[in-house]
């Protein structure tokens, strides 16, 4: 728990009272003739009472659908088994499209400065010729569409067209090597791959037109690739077939959508997991869900309003990009930045915050301790007069982190640390408007999320640290993951520690605070690495380093370091090998140019022994324990217990 007692940033009683939060709770108090006196009150109502909460964020996000919803929720024994608003039918992108008028919707910008915008009425035009085009080109409902594209406003573009038309979206950053993109879209099998020619970093344009001849040998599925010149208005699209550039594919005479009415549920994305014992699994998301998720969430938590103008920083193969897309649903400009955050200064972000009057950014911790380490402070150098609420996510936002904000980035604003993941596509803990902001802790759960935090054998741990748990169906919940009909994998992933319990995977406590219950997240409590917030699976790392002849096995692990976390490989040589620079070199490039820049490791250490079990597997958690000086259970179960002693003793790793 924070040592402070009392709370860093409090909210005025004026924003308060003007908050979406406020007159939500206006509206159910009078519809139920409830009093609510505290957050905490309503939130366990939308626990007690899910049918009346979920029905009344329906109304209070205005949701569109041919068919209304006549029941809320079906309920089952199981959460596969429970439905949510199973008579419903409607459409994601036409509730995203609902504003049709000359307010700014996107505002595009890269690196080197270029801005592109788009208003609603454009981005519907936009839409209306895309969607039209892959009609004509056969996709269809339930067809998979690929997305390997920068953060550009023709991914937007494309992921509403998709949507409209009831297909389904996936997408992965330009920053992907072949490998990690053939093992996330060649189980999707996508009919249709939208892919831009290039992307820019750190003013070095990089090269996607490779990747993209690579990948299309291996997806037979592929019938047509979109080419979205960024680098090149002529990209060489020699060695591609069945391709077409993007303005020649759209249809340009087309003005109307013709959105696909479909059940509640219906498949909208496919986003991925990490990867840890294998192949990355594929999160299937569906639309009226992530619809009701992300409206609550920013019309409620985020306090998103039409005037608002918000940015995340993210890539469109993190789930915050979906989040951020969106924003457009409550009618607010929404900017997209490609490129790196410190190029060509590390003011860059903030530069943009006051030049578009931006109100809510949004970033990760380990953003803010770099700009704090460059120098940046804000306060003395920039206005930042629009900005009211900064949100942070990816991995825990720790007590400097939010020191930082308050003496160097703006005194009056609404630190959200935010925590969910790509399993859920949204939050189980996040900001809240109306809520104190205390040092090191989460505002609030998510309404409608029964979120608690459980000991080894079950039992509810308040002001402990233990693991994070949904005890409780809720829309958002994945439909299950792709290739997996029996719903096996699902059921491991999520369910086997806790029966019918949601286990999230991360170390959380939870406040005794009266009011309200902040959330403190520890980070992982399995093995899946988060350097910089990003989700990593160690398969990913192996397959790669299991190409070298000289390296018999290999173990990665994350670390804490330095407000966030590194990852580090261990490896066992053949006898006659050393592992000198060379070696160390050519492992880390193998490994960046097949996975991305975030799989390299900071350092990789040759070891004796690894640990594993009396079935041979090896035990990535034990190593994390002990190179963080913690104690390894159930040494018993390990076939070499004594490969654990060389750990103990890198508990620093300055080596």
């Amino acid at each position: 728990m924070s040592d402070r007692l009392e709370p860093i940033w409090q909210p005025s009683a004026d924003r308060i009272q003007q908050s979406n939060l406020t007159a939500f709770v206006e509206r159910v108090s009078r519809r139920y003739c409830r009093d609510f006196r505290t957050y905490a009150e309503l939130h366990a109502w939308s626990i007690e009472h899910p049918e009346q909460f979920w029905q009344a964020i329906w109304e209070f996000s205005e949701i569109i659908a041919s068919i209304p919803a006549q029941q809320v929720l079906s309920r089952g024994n199981t959460f596969a088994e429970t439905a949510w608003f199973p008579d419903a039918c409607l459409n994601f992108a036409e509730n995203l499209l609902r504003r049709r008028d000359d307010k700014t919707a996107l505002v595009s910008f890269t690196e080197d400065g270029i801005c592109r915008t788009l208003t609603y009425s454009q981005l519907y035009q936009q839409v209306a010729e895309l969607a039209t085009s892959l009609r004509e080109s056969g996709i269809t409902t339930g067809d998979r569409v690929a997305g390997f594209l920068p953060n550009i406003r023709e991914t937007v573009v494309a992921m509403l067209a998709t949507a409209s038309i009831g297909a389904i979206w996936s997408s992965c950053s330009p920053d992907f090597g072949i490998n990690g993109l053939s093992d996330r879209f060649g189980q999707i099998e996508p009919r249709l791959l939208f892919a831009a020619d290039g992307y820019e970093y750190k003013g070095k344009k990089l090269d996607c037109l490779e990747r993209v001849r690579q990948l299309q040998s291996q997806l037979p599925s592929l019938e047509k690739i979109v080419i979205v010149p960024f680098l090149d208005a002529a990209p060489n699209l020699r060695g591609l077939d069945k391709v077409v550039l993007y303005e020649d594919f759209l249809q340009k005479e087309a003005s109307e959508i013709v959105f696909e009415q479909l059940p509640f549920n219906h498949p909208l994305c496919i986003v991925y997991s990490s990867g840890t014992t294998g192949m990355p699994k594929c999160i299937v998301h569906g639309a009226g869900g992530t619809l009701l998720q992300h409206s609550k969430e920013l019309r409620l938590h985020t306090d998103l309003q039409p005037d608002d103008t918000i940015f995340y920083f993210t890539t469109c193969g993190w789930m915050m990009w979906n989040w951020l897309v969106s924003s457009l649903s409550v009618g607010a400009t929404v900017i997209l930045y490609e490129g790196s955050p410190f190029h060509p200064s590390p003011e860059r972000l903030f530069n943009l915050i006051d030049a578009e009057k931006i109100s809510i950014f949004g970033t990760s911790a380990r953003y803010l301790a770099a700009v704090e380490k460059a120098g940046v402070k804000p306060r003395l150098t920039h206005q930042l007069s629009y900005l009211k609420t900064l949100l942070s996510t990816g991995s825990p936002l720790v007590p400097a982190n939010y020191e930082y904000v308050y003496r160097d980035v703006k005194n009056d604003v609404c630190l959200s640390s935010i925590s969910g993941g790509t399993d859920i596509l949204s939050c189980f803990a996040l900001g809240n408007p109306t809520l104190p902001v205390y040092v090191g802790e989460l505002q609030c759960l998510g309404l409608g999320m029964a979120v608690d935090v459980f000991d080894e054998v079950g039992n509810p741990c308040v002001g402990k640290k233990g693991e994070l748990v949904c005890k409780q169906p809720f829309p958002c919940c994945p439909l299950g993951f792709w290739n997996d009909p029996q719903g096996e994998k699902f059921y491991r992933a999520y369910f086997a520690k806790f029966d019918n319990i949601w286990t999230h995977g991360d170390y959380a406590e939870i406040s005794d605070r009266l009011t309200h219950r902040g959330l403190i997240i520890y980070g992982r409590s399995d093995t899946v690495l988060n350097p910089g917030g990003v989700r990593i699976g160690t398969a990913e790392i192996y397959r790669q380093v299991e190409q070298f002849e000289e390296i018999l096995e290999s173990l990665a692990v994350g670390q804490h370091w330095q407000d966030d976390e590194r990852i580090i490989l261990f490896v066992i040589l053949k006898a006659d090998k050393i592992l000198d620079e060379t070696l160390i070199k050519h492992l880390k490039t193998q490994i960046r140019e097949n996975t991305t820049p975030r799989h390299v490791p900071a350092k990789i250490i040759a070891v004796p022994d690894l640990p594993r079990t009396l079935n041979g597997k090896l035990v990535e958690l034990a190593v994390r324990r002990l190179i963080h000086d913690e104690p390894v259970s159930n040494t018993d179960a390990l076939a070499n217990p004594e490969a654990l002693d060389y750990f103990k003793n890198l508990a620093e790793l300055n080596c």
